[in-house]
């Protein structure tokens, strides 16, 4: 075991919008793997569960977890007894001249209720809590950042998608400035990000992965057990079309219901859809108007196992999504990603950050968002040719598997090198390796004098 992981890791809390929650098995995997790390962990949750299910990760989660009063007057005693416990804490005034300030531009009840929460984190914090870290930049941030200017604590957050396009760009400045540090999930949230900090130092791109020990195993390319070799010539046998997300606008659903209209009479298909959402009466009411109502399922929201056995009869996965009129897009989504290792062919949209994933023609077909013209060509090219599916299955799920085999810590002693390298040159040395083993080219950026020149002969033994 390493010097740093035989120390002692203070317990962090961490503060997320709800706990558990079927649409973000991210946050479930991330809390997994930090107590697989052996990073203790309290969940402080602003919103109580409505999900009737959970996904197996939940289960292997096994820290505490507090729910704070999701509205304060349901739980006005609780809050008056974390106002007594706190406003004699040398931080209280800053944190409510920090409020003060914030509900000048923000009149809304919802700012009350996130200051109200952070009261009763602050007083019910444990003492040996040393650091908080907040699950989306918006509303969590807000109340882990008050809290920790009470309690004179770090604090640390991740951004994913929503809370990066749709927050005003003075709340994000002022969170980017006071906490410690930021991670986000794309490189097109980041250079949003950045160009609203003064310290874009202290902001970090960690793409999300897939702890693929904890997934079904994919179907194999050919052989028994292979996918079927579909074309959409068969009406007893039609080519299965998946979508797995919320019905929100930026989901695209709708374009997605007229690209299904648009393909041709004789492509016999089927389409199957997994998520929640408040579009879903609408959309039912949409593929009714265009007469393809009895080609559509909709399953609603649905445990892991559920959503990896529709994986498994899928032919095709699409993804339509676009920017909201309210400006909300999504990162890069963890379903494509799913998909990709389940081994089923992608067609998505170049919207957000899926570029960052999915190359049009090499690992996937990319066409403009809210363009279902587009969409229903690409569709009806992947489901007539079993061949080119396999072909663009293959090189996404393997671009998965390399990047879930990129080294968890920096190799500071590579073999074949004499020498040792800095931290930050063995991280340096990860990613190369890492470029280099998915085919994706790539280059190395360090400041002078950090040392590229021995990053790259390191790279080179």
């Amino acid at each position: 075991m390493s010097e740093r992981r035989a120390t002692a890791i203070p317990t962090v809390a961490v503060v997320m919008k709800c706990w558990p929650r079927l649409t973000e098995t991210f946050i479930a995997q991330e809390m997994a793997g930090l107590e697989e790390c052996g990073v203790p962990i309290e969940i402080w949750s602003l919103r109580h569960p409505t999900d009737a299910a959970t996904h197996p990760v939940h289960a292997r989660v096994k820290a505490a977890v507090r729910y704070l009063p999701e509205y304060l007057e349901e739980d006005r005693p609780r809050v008056r007894r974390a106002w007594a416990r706190v406003r004699h804490l040398p931080g209280y005034r800053l944190a409510w001249a920090r409020f003060r300030k914030d509900l000048a531009r923000d009149r809304t009840a919802n700012r009350v209720r996130r200051f109200g929460q952070a009261l009763v984190l602050a007083a019910e914090l444990p003492d040996g809590i040393q650091r908080l870290y907040a699950h989306f930049l918006h509303t969590p941030a807000s109340v882990t950042r008050y809290a920790a200017l009470i309690r004179g604590l770090p604090w640390s957050v991740s951004a994913h998608a929503k809370d990066i396009w749709t927050s005003e760009d003075w709340d994000i400045s002022e969170k980017l400035a006071e906490c410690d540090w930021l991670a986000t999930c794309t490189d097109a949230g980041l250079q949003r990000l950045r160009s609203l900090a003064t310290h874009p130092d202290r902001l970090m791109l960690v793409y999300h992965g897939l702890d693929l020990a904890h997934l079904p195993s994919p179907p194999p390319l050919s052989g028994p057990g292979a996918r079927p070799r579909r074309d959409g010539s068969d009406p007893a046998d039609p080519v299965v079309i998946l979508s797995i997300g919320r019905k929100v606008e930026k989901k695209g659903y709708e374009d997605l219901l007229a690209a299904l209209a648009r393909l041709p009479k004789d492509l016999h298909w089927r389409f199957e859809h997994i998520g929640g959402g408040a579009l879903g009466d609408a959309l039912v009411r949409q593929a009714e108007t265009l007469g393809i109502a009895d080609r559509c399922r909709w399953f609603g929201a649905r445990p892991q196992p559920e959503v990896f056995a529709a994986y498994a009869r899928a032919d095709v996965f699409v993804l339509a999504a676009k920017k909201a009129s309210d400006g909300d897009q999504d990162g890069l989504p963890n379903v494509l990603m799913e998909a990709a290792h389940q081994g089923l062919a992608l067609v998505s949209t170049r919207a957000a950050a899926i570029g960052e994933f999915v190359t049009d023609g090499d690992n996937g077909l990319l066409v403009d968002p809210a363009a279902p013209g587009q969409l229903a060509r690409a569709l009806a090219t992947m489901a007539r040719d079993p061949d080119l599916r396999r072909r663009l299955a293959a090189r996404a799920a393997d671009l998965v598997r390399k990047a879930s085999e990129a080294a968890a810590e920096p190799v500071t002693k590579p073999e074949g090198f004499n020498g040792e390298l800095r931290s930050y040159q063995g991280e340096a040395l990860g990613w190369l390796s890492f470029l280099e083993h998915a085919e994706l080219g790539g280059c190395l950026a360090l400041d002078m004098g950090l040392g590229k020149t021995p990053t790259v002969l390191a790279h080179l033994a």
